[in-house]
């Protein structure tokens, strides 16, 4: 077995891999950088002197703990007035927090789906108790954290500290001194055992990034605590400007500088605001926020979506960049800059494009990858929920879709109190949307390639977007022009979740495969052309035909397979008709040549079941079932003999498909379904399925009638309302939206 700071042969591929996704400009500039790299791993990260971290002869640091205390020229966002308001008006939302902290005050940490974890005596920051494997004592850019042995993120989580923040309110909500002392002294523990630069907890400027954040408020709160004597914040102080140093020297850049860059710019600006007698404070805080306003403009688009095409990560990305807006109003006397406004516009629009999505009531899509990370933690759920994001979002930028679709919680709330806006309009339909009608509405991102089309209590996402982000989409899935089907606030077809990031690479490989989403395969071959876990080396390029949202169409292509011998196109036209209880989906496979095997793909939903035997005589057809009810039928026609397929995780030898993951490192059994038929070049070869909700679930409905003619298809489909004809031309049409 390799040794966790030794490359293996896959990591050697991997580096080769990732080498030829670079610009000659990235090339050049980490071949610059590798000599100062080198000399770190010999030297360890050298930490200056007092003298030259504040550019005085002499430091007196009990005169700066005592203007830390007073909250002199910096910004405050925990402080006892706040607690106090909480506990009376929240009461169990605090309740929840105090039983959070009790479980820290024990050592134990709850992360992803994994099991709880508890560490007897002292933490010991390197070691992971499920795994049972210490991480190495070596310079932290030796350590090889693709190595296998246990899971990196459980140890980063751990290590980012985003506890601390909870020590801290439970110390202000009661006045138990249990709290703020074990907050200390996990602190002093963690500096001790971690010297800048050493050990996986520095793994990434992006982790000192986001610890930053969280120590730095949980001293806020713990700024009057009389066991934070001069010592200790000497050397906690000491510890962050540390990792603000590295934020910058070490900030992602090029093909790297997705949500990572945010956060570590956020922790650079936490560290330069709260504490401003560092000498760089205001050259860091500077060169910070104009990097963040240049990232929002980048990373959320201009329509709202997040330029990942994940989720998650613009969830976490809009709030990196909402924390550091928030800290700047928080500061005494500040006057808003362009810069603060590029944030919070980012944080707006892309609530605004979340609260699309969700609407009322709809479950959110899990589109590409979702790692579960925070930006700060005051509440102790174990995930960050996007409804409770747009509450916050709407007390931070008054978005009034966000203030619809939110939910409050105690993040928040805090984050209202201090800022003296008011909460209680979160979850009404006061303010509405452009429209004026305050309810959800069909939506078209042409940025993100994202098309929610609503009619009623049904919500059909269509993804007609890019891969994902810069040349190496990290988090993005190969499921262009997939299809998501909601309703009545249950998801039917989806998104099958992450599954994995290190600890199973065959989940990971599953998860964000072609064949696990609601699209079609062929060959059995993803659209894109993975290169490693976080690295795609060749990007399906959608085209958008047409958008219709009055209408409910979308005509969209891709070039994914353009790659094979013999190429093919995917060209998808989805109908959902409002007043319609029917979905038809209509899949076009053109071929210049060869022979190929063509699959379409329905993720259903895991507590949903299809039934064990074809709802029709020749197996176009069936029913699925959520508790004995039917919620969805499904029929499919083809212009050539079509064979269905169903799976379902582990029914299958060896399969890592028919999954479902709710939650990073969990997963449910759930069912595929679909169709399969072949390709070649003599004809479009055409499948065609309908989707049929309702009351009208609970039979088969008949299969569409497909007719090829020259290179123009026509599909007779039948709708609630009666028989219904769509044409899918082989012209192309303006888009229209």
């Amino acid at each position: 077995m390799a040794r966790p700071g030794a490359p293996t042969r896959s990591a050697l591929t991997w580096y080769a891999r990732r080498l030829r996704s670079m610009s000659p400009q990235e090339i050049a500039h980490r071949a610059a950088t590798v000599g100062g790299s080198v000399a770190r791993r010999v030297t360890g990260d050298a930490e200056p002197t007092d003298a030259k971290l504040f550019g005085a002869e002499t430091v007196d640091w009990a005169a700066l703990r005592e203007d830390f205390r007073a909250g002199t020229g910096r910004p405050v966002l925990l402080d006892r007035a706040t607690a106090l308001r909480m506990a009376t008006e929240r009461p169990e939302a605090t309740a929840a927090l105090v039983a959070a902290a009790d479980r820290v005050l024990e050592h134990r940490f709850t992360y992803f789906a994994h099991p709880e974890a508890r560490y007897d005596g002292p933490i010991d920051w390197w070691y992971d108790p499920l795994a049972g494997f210490r991480w190495p004592d070596r310079p932290a850019d030796e350590i090889n954290h693709r190595s296998g042995h246990g899971d990196p993120k459980w140890i980063w989580e751990l290590n980012r500290l985003q506890h601390l923040p909870w020590l801290a309110q439970a110390w202000l909500v009661t006045g138990d001194d249990r709290y703020g002392r074990e907050a200390l002294d996990q602190l002093d523990s963690w500096i001790e055992a971690n010297p800048p630069g050493r050990g996986i907890a520095w793994r990434g400027a992006f982790e000192a990034g986001v610890r930053a954040l969280s120590v730095t408020v949980a001293l806020q709160g713990l700024a009057d605590h009389p066991d934070l004597d001069a010592q200790r914040y000497r050397r906690a102080v000491r510890m962050l400007a540390a990792g603000a140093r590295r934020c910058w020297r070490d900030r992602s850049r090029h093909s790297s500088a997705n949500n990572h860059l945010v956060g570590e710019l956020a922790g650079l600006a936490a560290v330069a605001m709260a504490f401003p007698e560092l000498a760089r404070a205001r050259r860091w805080e500077r060169d910070a926020l104009a990097a963040l306003a240049v990232e929002a403009r980048r990373q959320i688009l201009p329509d709202g979506v997040g330029a990942e095409q994940a989720v998650g990560y613009q969830v976490f990305t809009a709030e990196l960049l909402g924390v550091v807006a928030l800290l700047r109003r928080l500061r005494p006397g500040h006057a808003p800059t362009a810069d603060d406004a590029a944030l919070l516009a980012a944080v707006g629009r892309s609530a605004g494009h979340l609260a699309d999505l969700v609407g009322d009531g709809d479950p959110v899509p899990r589109t590409g990858d979702d790692d579960e990370g925070f930006a700060l933690r005051l509440d102790p759920a174990p995930v960050r929920e996007v409804r409770e994001h747009l509450a916050l979002a709407a007390v931070l930028t008054g978005e009034p879709a966000a203030r619809r679709c939110g939910r409050e919680d105690l993040t928040a709330a805090w984050v209202a109190a201090r800022l003296g806006e008011g909460i209680g309009g979160i979850g009404s339909t006061e303010g509405g949307t452009e429209s004026g009608s305050g309810e959800p509405h069909s939506a078209y991102a042409p940025d993100g390639g994202v098309v929610v089309l609503r009619d009623g209590a049904r919500r059909v996402l269509v993804d007609v977007g890019p891969l994902g982000y810069l040349s190496i989409a990290a988090h993005g899935h190969a499921d262009a022009l997939a299809v998501g089907l909601a309703v009545d606030g249950h998801e039917l077809v989806g998104d099958p979740g992450t599954g994995s990031y290190f600890v199973h690479p065959d989940w990971r490989a599953a998860h964000r495969s072609t064949r696990a989403h609601a699209t079609v395969a062929v060959d059995d071959l993803d659209q894109s052309v993975p290169g490693g876990a976080f690295l795609w080396t060749e990007h399906a390029r959608t085209t958008v035909r047409e958008v219709d949202l009055a209408a409910g169409r979308v005509d969209a292509e891709h070039d994914g397979y353009a790659r094979l011998d013999g190429p093919v196109t995917h060209r998808r036209v989805v109908e959902a008709p409002p007043g319609e209880d029917t979905v038809l989906v209509v899949d076009v496979l053109t071929a210049t040549g060869g022979s190929h095997r063509v699959r379409t793909t329905w993720p259903l939903h895991p507590d949903l079941v299809p039934d064990p035997d074809p709802g029709a005589a020749d197996g176009t057809g069936l029913v699925v079932r959520r508790d004995g009810d039917p919620v969805l039928a499904l029929a499919t026609g083809a212009s050539v003999p079509t064979t269905p397929w169903r799976l379902r995780g582990g029914d299958e030898g060896g399969s890592e498909l028919g999954w479902w993951s709710e939650r990073l490192e969990g997963r449910r059994r759930s069912w595929l379904v679909g169709s399969e038929a072949t390709v070649d070049g003599t004809a479009p070869t055409v499948l065609a399925t309908v989707l049929r909700t309702g009351g009208g679930a609970a039979g088969v409905p008949a299969a569409p009638q497909v007719s090829v003619e020259g290179a123009r298809v026509r599909v007779r489909w039948q709708a609630r309302t009666g028989g219904r004809e769509t044409v899918v031309d082989p012209g192309a049409a303006s888009p229209r939206y």
